[in-house]
């Protein structure tokens, strides 16, 4: 009877929900305010428009879905779509900066937000490594505009996959340039989220310019035929062309649309998050997918899906057309850019979901620290940098975007869920924002968010299943035994 009563104890305090009062929440900064709502925007389009529309879009369309990418596109944007309303009635409610993490431990209880929390890290390192890649891929390309070739082996993973989905050495070194770009922005972080924000402006209006200058100047260009068919055959292999690839396309590149997630991690440092973060979130979303969809469809327009499997899909589609030569440069230095200010917001994210897992308990208390000076998570910031510049210099973009997806597929289910079970234990409080439709909003988007984890490789759900074990023993040895809220 008294083991009985011991996993009940043991089971409530995993499940118990740490209630967070966004007044005091929100009253006990040690950020610095300074974020408006064009800033939140910024920041969700800088995290956002980045190595999905320059890169992921090419490499889906040639192995997965054809010219039905833009369905790909449209899909996944529906399921990001549900999960930005709910984000935002929670951002408006607990301005707090742990995002989902900190959603889930209001609403589900530690052991599940820590299940979350510990896989936004995973997001928010990865989604760096996969951009710096890419970053890589179109610097090495306009060095070699300008005559200019560095080693292959101290620019490309030294790990890839082979056709069976396996790990395999690929005879490279280190992926220098990677590396160095994510040093950079997080010296950049380090020194103050005020010239972060001022930098992402600058990179995010300069990107957005260039994909509209991409879409005009393409529309002559476009052959039709290139579309056809709209849905390849399928070859047989799942996820290989058919509706099954178009459904395994949106799942793969769903990870292009989480932006908005580093708005919300930067509730703290907003000037009225009530009201701007939900701005900042659903206004990101809606303005990349309109991009994306008018992007792949020129991508693929302009020439045919199966040339598209390349780490700079954007070069390949304006060196198959001269006359577009005097916008190849200058589209490739946006395209640096563009990526640049998604290595800084992808940054930016995981040092505050740390210091939100410190405060907690369940990361050590170092973490939690900030800046005398810049008013920065200075010890949190470091860290990210080197877990992801390790990253960068290891693996391949392949790798790395599917575990991204999947981890931000569940975290956004989770928030979905969340969002009724707030509903239903504090119905009367104070929302901001809140969701339209609401049972049903949730509902649909706890079920589209996690159909599409379905249509991940057997590969990215064991990798997910190994990172989950590592997390869970280390919230097992420290995290259950330091809980702020236990203690």
């Amino acid at each position: 009877m008294s083991g009985t009563m011991n996993k009940q104890s043991i089971l409530r305090q995993l499940l118990a929900v740490r209630p967070i009062d966004p007044v005091e929440s929100a009253g006990k900064s040690r950020l610095k305010q300074v974020l408006s709502a064009p800033a939140l925007v910024a920041i969700g389009l800088g995290a956002t428009i980045g190595s999905g529309i320059f890169v992921l879009t090419g490499t889906v369309a040639a192995l997965h879905a054809g010219p039905a990418i833009t369905l790909s596109l449209l899909i996944a944007a529906i399921g990001g779509g549900l999960a930005a309303l709910c984000y935002s009635e929670f951002a408006a409610f607990l301005p707090v900066p742990g995002s989902a993490y900190s959603y889930t431990y209001a609403t589900l209880g530690e052991a599940i937000a820590w299940f979350i929390g510990w896989n936004l890290l995973l997001e928010y390192a990865i989604s760096a490594s996969a951009v710096a890649v890419s970053w890589s891929a179109y610097v090495v390309s306009l060095l070699g505009d300008a005559h200019i070739h560095l080693p292959p082996a101290l620019v490309n993973a030294p790990l890839g996959l082979d056709a069976h989905d396996h790990l395999i050495a690929t005879g490279a070194i280190i992926n220098v340039p990677a590396v160095l770009i994510i040093a950079a922005m997080t010296w950049l972080l380090y020194v103050g989220v005020r010239w972060s924000a001022g930098a992402n402006t600058i990179m995010v209006s300069l990107k957005v310019a260039i994909i509209v200058i991409v879409v005009v100047a393409g529309l002559s260009y476009v052959d039709t035929s290139n579309w056809k068919p709209y849905v390849p055959a399928n070859t047989g292999a799942f996820g290989h062309f058919g509706f099954s690839g178009v459904l395994q396309g949106a799942a793969i590149i769903f990870f292009s649309y989480v932006g908005f997630d580093t708005a919300s991690t930067t509730a703290l440092e907003a000037r009225n998050p009530q009201r701007d973060l939900p701005i900042g979130i659903i206004g990101a979303l809606l303005i990349s997918a309109v991009l994306y969809v008018a992007m792949s469809s020129i991508m693929t327009g302009m020439v045919p899906y199966q040339k598209l499997d390349s780490d700079a899909p954007v070069a390949v589609v304006l060196d198959a057309h001269p006359q577009l030569a005097w916008l190849s440069w200058f589209v490739k230095v946006g395209v640096i850019a563009g990526m640049t200010s998604v290595i800084l917001t992808s940054l930016l994210g995981q040092p505050r979901i740390l210091l939100s897992m410190a405060d907690d308990g369940l990361l050590p208390k170092a973490m939690s620290r900030c800046h005398p000076r810049y008013k920065t998570p200075h010890v949190s910031t470091v860290i990210t940098g080197v877990g992801a510049a390790l990253i960068a210099a290891v693996f391949p973009l392949d790798v790395l975007a599917d575990l991204i997806s999947i981890g931000i597929l569940l975290a956004f289910a989770v928030v979905c869920l969340g969002v009724l079970v707030l509903r239903k234990t504090r119905p009367d409080a104070y929302r901001p924002f809140r969701v339209p439709w609401a049972p049903f909003t949730c509902v649909l988007g706890t079920v589209w968010c996690l159909g599409m984890t379905l249509f991940l490789s057997n590969g990215t759900w064991i990798r997910l299943v190994v990172w989950t074990a590592i997390g869970m023993s280390i919230y097992a040895f420290y995290g259950f035994r330091h809980s702020r809220l236990r203690q």
